[in-house]
């Protein structure tokens, strides 16, 4: 941003600001949140902070004197861990409460309350009255064994205290307690300060860090974290009828868990709710909503499960936190039903905790509800501190720059018309193979071969396509990490780790991006034949037919693939925004060696080889000008045959292709 931008910049927030403060404190009304005024006036102190010639005396700044894992065993959970429904109003509450009554008619509904902390879920057997077994959620039925880091927790007893008089398990003497593992506000402050003297970055909240602890492989570091145990739930039948009294035994058995409050009224649950919001910021420790639950456990069981959460209990949510940002682009994707999603590329910016780059925009007529344009200052919000969206256009702040979105009418993936029935909002891609063409495509672009994203698994990449995080690669290259933080299996450890890795996969050698490109009859050694020859994108990109066709091992089919793969224009869009995302092409591929001993040899290798990768012995192969290729023909020179081999063998053999050993392979290659 240049001066005359910032001062135009600071101009606007000032104005904006200081109608907001009006509202606020003048006629006591309020049109943004306090988080999103916040926001504004941040983003005005670091302008400020830039060019100080800029402040002045009117500034909202001068108001005071101007400052301002991998590695644990899986465990099953005998009872799924399920998750809790949420909810975010009194009408929803409401609703809630009408469904269950039509379930159930004629019963008499009591609650049971308690704050909802923000932590990590975790599950506890104990046998004989000792600490057996600690597992995570995981994905509800199946978790990871975390036992010894959850041992170096205090709060958490090794031994049972001795339940209740006549309170003995129905089913044997194993005992199951679930809970939250956290931390609290003043140990995580004083945890992340250490860090910072350390030079180590901070963490973004303390679930995170509570999450990141449990699952370190040395229960060490985790006994290093000042982590707490909160309990909320009694699996084992130790004779409670009701959720309230699970609270007592959990107690009486050694733990910590809330007193909570029994409600005969969902006015009472409302109250509880807002009671509990009003001390929020003085507990010690984080929460982010209230629990509701139905108090009577048969009556519980009876109303029992829909998808992976029971019906009668919800987590009544906080209002969601809020920051103001730019967008600095608009994107639509493709869901898995074909949906199409409009999201917003935003600067990033902190939101409760975490750093996002991309809300959701919902569809069409939201955008068109919004009246939001690109390059507009938007409130984004987390809804019940987990999903970005945005929710309003702060039109105060525009300069004149910013443009609309016209709503694409083919699928930006495939290229088909976009259906919407009349009585729906949302736009369908009607192509069946599309979903499918595009995961294929995003599991190769990151294969081992391609750009070899460490970490980045099939199931990850359906995460994010389902997500609407990911449609194209080059939104692999924009994640941060508080994008993957909401997702299922995501830490603060894990999302870091994966941000790094693709990083550091952004420069990729010539050929493995051709390969990556998914480019017809283009293989991996076909790749490195027209890296080898253009020696950079542009004159492969630049390149007639005729010319690819004069190389060595190009036939006219692969050619002709080649060539119009790089005259399509979406093709030629994906290209240019890979390189906007940062994507460096290394254009110095290393020549093959046309004299060397195998110079012009055709090899394939079959099965595991003792002394070396696959991907090195291909490189051994190209060092000596020979060219690996995947599968046997006539052209085939050596089929080289390691342990475990596939049927390769056979017709090799009735090709008569000359099959030789690990052994004789080394001589080779020497």
């Amino acid at each position: 941003m240049t001066k005359q931008q910032a001062k135009q910049r600071i101009e606007k927030l000032k104005k904006v600001i200081n109608h907001h403060r009006y509202l606020y404190h003048v006629l006591d009304r309020q049109e943004i949140s306090d988080a999103a005024l916040d926001s504004l006036k941040h983003e005005l102190y670091q302008l400020e902070q830039q060019y100080k010639e800029l402040i002045t005396q009117d500034s909202p700044t001068q108001r005071v004197g101007g400052k301002a894992q991998e590695g644990f065993q899986k465990v099953g959970h005998k009872i799924p861990m399920l998750s809790i429904e949420d909810i975010f109003s009194e009408q929803e509450l409401t609703d809630w409460e009408n469904y269950l009554k039509r379930l159930v008619p004629g019963e008499r509904f009591e609650y049971f309350c308690e704050p909802k902390i923000d932590g990590f879920a975790v599950t506890l057997i104990y046998q004989n009255g000792i600490f057996k077994t600690g597992a995570t959620r995981g994905s509800g039925t199946i978790g990871e064994d975390v036992t010894q880091n959850l041992k170096t927790i205090e709060s958490i007893p090794l031994r049972l205290r001795v339940p209740p008089e006549g309170a003995t398990p129905s089913g044997g003497q194993l005992i199951e307690v679930r809970g939250e593992v956290y931390m609290e506000k003043k140990d995580f402050e004083k945890f992340n300060k250490g860090r910072i003297k350390k030079d180590l970055p901070p963490y973004a909240n303390p679930r995170n860090l509570a999450a990141g602890s449990i699952r370190q492989l040395d229960p060490q570091l985790a006994s290093q974290r000042p982590l707490k145990f909160l309990a909320y739930s009694l699996i084992t039948s130790l004779g409670q009828k009701k959720h309230s009294q699970e609270h007592q035994i959990l107690r009486d058995l050694g733990f910590r868990a809330e007193n909570g409050q029994v409600c005969a009224t969902l006015f009472q649950v409302v109250d509880f709710w807002r009671e509990i919001h009003k001390k929020r910021d003085n507990l010690p420790f984080q929460i982010d909503g209230v629990v509701a639950v139905v108090n009577n456990n048969a009556l519980f069981q009876k109303l029992g499960v829909v998808g992976k959460s029971p019906r009668a209990i919800r987590a009544f949510k906080f209002s969601a936190k809020q920051a103001t940002t730019k967008i600095k682009d608009i994107k639509v994707q493709v869901g898995r039903t074909g949906a199409i999603t409009p999201v917003a590329v935003l600067e990033p910016v902190m939101v409760g905790g975490v750093t996002i780059s991309r809300a959701t925009l919902h569809n069409e007529d939201e955008i068109k509800r919004l009246g939001v344009k690109i390059n507009d200052t938007v409130i984004v919000e987390r809804a019940g501190d987990v999903i970005p969206a945005v929710t309003q256009v702060l039109k105060g702040l525009r300069t004149g720059q910013e443009r609309g979105f016209p709503f694409p009418k083919i699928c930006p993936v495939c290229g088909s018309l976009l259906e919407k029935p009349a009585e729906e909002k949302v736009w369908r891609c009607p192509n069946s193979n599309c979903q499918a063409k595009k995961r294929q495509f995003l599991y190769h672009f990151v294969s081992k071969k391609a750009f070899d994203i460490k970490g980045l698994g099939l199931k990850i990449i359906d995460q994010l396509v389902d997500e609407n995080l990911v449609s194209q690669p080059s939104d692999l290259f924009e994640l941060q990490e508080g994008d993957l933080l909401p997702l299922e299996r995501f830490g603060q450890k894990s999302a870091a780790n994966l941000i790094s890795a693709i990083r550091h996969s952004q420069a990729v050698p010539l050929s493995r991006f051709i390969y990556a490109l998914s480019i017809r009859h283009v293989g991996e050694e076909t790749a490195l034949i027209l890296a080898q020859h253009f020696g950079n994108s542009k004159r492969l990109q630049e390149a007639l037919e005729q010319e690819l066709q004069s190389l060595s091992n190009i036939g006219v089919e692969v050619s002709k693939s080649v060539y119009h793969w790089f005259q399509n224009k979406r093709n030629m869009k994906m290209v240019d925004d890979l390189l906007a995302a940062g994507v460096k092409i290394i254009p110095s591929e290393k020549p093959l060696a046309e004299k060397g001993k195998l110079a012009g040899k055709n090899l394939v290798i079959t099965g595991v080889l003792d002394s070396m990768t696959r991907v090195e012995a291909h490189q051994r192969i190209r060092l000596l000008g020979g060219h690996p290729l995947s599968s046997v023909s006539k052209k085939t020179d050596f089929l080289v045959v390691g342990a475990n081999p596939s049927s390769k063998v056979e017709k090799a053999r009735e090709l008569g292709v000359k099959t030789i050993n690990e052994k004789e392979f080394l001589k080779l290659v020497q």
